[in-house]
């Protein structure tokens, strides 16, 4: 539900403008802003500092491992690559015929089994149609490293909406991909909602189905579709033999039912077959969530990952196997201390998982029978991912080589290659280091380390960033940032998407801790459900037990200590403050304040059964239990309150409902909402204002330094 991380429909987002709603609860976002000139200079030369990084979008490995293909940054926009294995330095452009403008965008890029074909989404070719992505193929000819290459490109759509995520079928005979036929938003929760108008629930729904075209195409054509029109794909899948899918879908609405998704399979031409309901479930996956369905080499198992998930795209669980034709899952990692983000089949026997373990991320080839993993083949303090899905990878054919994006907090985003048959050149955390986009880039923050601290039998783990040019003879004052989720978990990476980021406030002269208390990946799934039924309680004891351990270890000023979040840590931040006096002063970024209320307030309502039990109406005691609202007269901390006017999972009336609630109180306090912004803010003015409001908060309260 409040996932902080990468939403797969983002690039259409950014692309997409919505008329605004006006009503008494929007305030203007740059009103007063003579009050906040020198916070603004100062985020301005932040933010420019933090945005000086190449851009580096979605990567893919050839199968036969010769060649890289990846997206990135261009004079004329974001575009396709292509760079021989032997000497990645050596780039040729890759690209459909360019706009009018010039610019354009390309992105997704997805290898065929033969070596000499990429599918690639993109908007490029001058089409009249504003925005518009299509799937296009090149077909390559020639030796690239010998500097010959050429490629022919074809596109291969005439679409009308949301597309994305294009896979080869194993024969290479097709294309398979998501498309929102009509689409006049981004297909989940994250976007801006459109405004409230006729039939709610009933008119204008949008469907996000799998949709195909042939692979060698000459002309664009209308896709066709090959999944009904009842049912919401989130991801799919295809069959070895390239004659059907697996797929998770649900009824629509899409971005409120993926917690009740079921496991399809599907033969092309033919009607959809339910293999696996959670809900009707008899084993440890009752009621959770499923995600990232893979088909085994010989067709005959599917593995997929389950278990508490609070938000779609957000991944973590536990693997199972099922058989293909159905049955109960079967459990390969249970009490496995890590939390498996996506995988892919080795052979019929293993399979290779990337997961997050502790605050590190990792891939382990693993016995299906046994669920015992090797050791792993990378374990770092960083963030990787093809630009895909979650923590997912390129691989070559007989997964000899994965090659993917990384960054930290200390290390700007390149392309690293892992070799699973033994040692190789490394230049970080075991990585070989394949592209030097970013080289020479410093960092505009503090230092970070990684913490562990106990409470209660967890062992916490979180990460401290220090002040930007610190002292460690000067007192600081230090910011809690509590991650979104809360089924996710703060990673090591360079800058972070977002308004209140660690190093952007790291960069301003604080101390950050950012925590991973129970809830969080990392640990297990029996850590990430710690917090069923206790929001608020556990996981606050975890970091205030953290904020503890850091204030007896560096020079932190015990009274100077702030709050903020968004989503779930907006949550946390507007419960904690009627529950502790230990902040001196708070940022709630689309928070909740009342779950009573938000149950029927929000479109996302199907997350809150598997952390509550059961409904608001059946017992609307838990709910109650962990409502900042009802604690309100205990307040005393000033707190500041953002949020879009068209989020759709944290709605403003909850932030409105808080800061309503504070004013009455005579609790300082101040309610921002941002025009035409969903979940996840899209306007760059916007994000850099919710920062400059923010320092202007802290440092009104609770300034950085001595």
């Amino acid at each position: 539900m409040f996932g902080h991380r990468s939403h797969p429909a983002l690039r259409f987002a950014l692309k997409t403008a919505f008329t605004t709603l006006a009503c008494c609860l929007i305030a203007h976002p740059i009103a007063g802003m003579a009050e906040v000139n020198d916070a603004r200079t100062r985020v301005d030369q932040v933010l420019k500092g933090m945005n000086r990084m190449h851009g580096l979008g979605p990567v893919a490995i050839s199968p036969d491992g010769t060649m890289l293909a990846f997206v990135h940054q261009q004079k004329d926009g974001w575009g396709v690559s292509l760079a021989p294995m032997s000497d990645t330095t050596k780039l040729t452009r890759i690209s459909a015929a360019k706009k009018p403008s010039g610019r354009c965008g390309e992105g997704m890029v997805k290898w065929a089994p033969d070596s000499r074909r990429i599918a690639f989404v993109g908007d490029c070719e001058a089409t009249g149609k504003a925005s518009q992505d299509d799937i296009f193929v090149a077909t390559l000819n020639g030796d690239l490293a010998a500097g010959q290459m050429k490629a022919a490109v074809q596109r291969l759509t005439d679409a009308h909406g949301e597309v994305g995520f294009p896979e080869f079928s194993p024969d290479g005979t097709k294309i398979a991909f998501l498309y929102v036929e009509g689409a006049t938003r981004a297909a989940g929760a994250l976007a801006a909602m459109k405004p409230w108008s006729g039939v709610i629930g009933e008119d204008g729904i949008e469907i996000q189905r799998v949709a195909m075209v042939d692979a060698d195409g000459k002309k664009p054509v209308k896709p066709t579709m090959a999944t009904p029109s009842q049912l919401h794909v989130y991801e799919f899948d295809w069959a070895p033999d390239s004659k059907s899918l697996a797929y998770v879908a649900a009824d629509p609405p899409g971005e409120n039912n993926w917690w009740v998704a079921k496991l399809y399979t599907q033969s092309l031409g033919s009607e959809p077959k339910a293999v696996f309901a959670p809900a009707e479930a008899k084993g440890e996956l009752h009621g959770l969530q499923i995600a990232v369905p893979r088909w085994s080499p010989d067709g005959k198992q599917i593995a997929l990952i389950g278990g508490l998930m609070s938000d779609q795209g957000s991944t973590g669980g536990d693997v199972y196997l099922l058989s293909a034709e159905g049955g109960e899952p079967r459990n390969v990692t249970a009490g496995r201390p890590t939390s498996p983000a996506w995988m892919t089949w080795s052979d019929n026997e293993h399979l290779f998982v990337s997961e997050l373990a502790g605050g590190n991320s990792e891939l382990v080839r693993m016995d299906v029978a046994s669920g015992k993993a090797d050791a792993p083949v990378f374990n770092f303090a960083g963030t990787p991912g093809d630009g895909q899905y979650e923590m997912s990878l390129s691989a070559t054919s007989d997964r000899s080589l994965f090659v993917f994006n990384a960054s930290s907090f200390d290390h700007p985003m390149e392309i690293f290659a892992a070799r699973t048959g033994g040692a190789t050149a490394t230049d970080l955390a075991g990585l070989r280091q394949l592209t030097h986009l970013n080289e020479g880039l410093e960092r505009v923050w503090g230092a970070t380390e990684s913490l562990t601290w106990k409470n209660e039998g967890f062992d916490v783990q979180g990460w401290l960033h220090f002040p930007k040019d610190y002292d460690a003879k000067k007192k600081y004052a230090m910011i809690v940032l509590v991650h979104g989720g809360p089924a996710a978990a703060a990673q090591s990476q360079w800058g972070g998407w977002g308004s209140l980021t660690g190093t952007a406030i790291s960069a301003l002269g604080y101390f950050v801790l950012e925590p991973n208390p129970r809830g969080s990946y990392g640990q297990g799934e029996a850590f990430a459900a710690a917090n069923r039924k206790d929001f608020g309680y556990g996981d606050l004891r975890d970091i205030l037990a953290g904020v503890d351990a850091v204030v007896a270890k560096y020079p932190v000023d015990n009274g100077r200590v702030g709050l903020t979040g968004w989503s779930y840590g907006g949550f946390m931040t507007m419960f904690a403050v009627t529950q502790t006096n230990r902040f001196k002063a708070a940022v709630a970024g689309a928070g909740i304040s009342n779950w009573q209320s938000y149950y029927g307030e929000n479109s996302i309502d199907q997350w809150m059964t598997p952390y509550f039990g059961t409904t608001v109406y059946k017992d609307p005691a838990v709910y109650a239990k962990s409502s900042a609202i009802n604690f309100i007269d205990k307040i005393k901390t000033p707190t500041l309150a953002v949020v879009g006017d068209r989020d759709g999972e944290c709605p403003a009336p909850q932030s409105f409902e808080f800061w309503h609630a504070l004013r009455d109180q005579h609790v300082p306090t101040q309610l921002v909402v941002y025009p035409n912004e969903g979940h996840r803010f899209v306007n760059p003015e916007h994000r850099t204002d919710v920062l400059v409001r923010a320092l202007d908060w802290f440092a009104k309260y609770m300034p950085a330094g001595e």
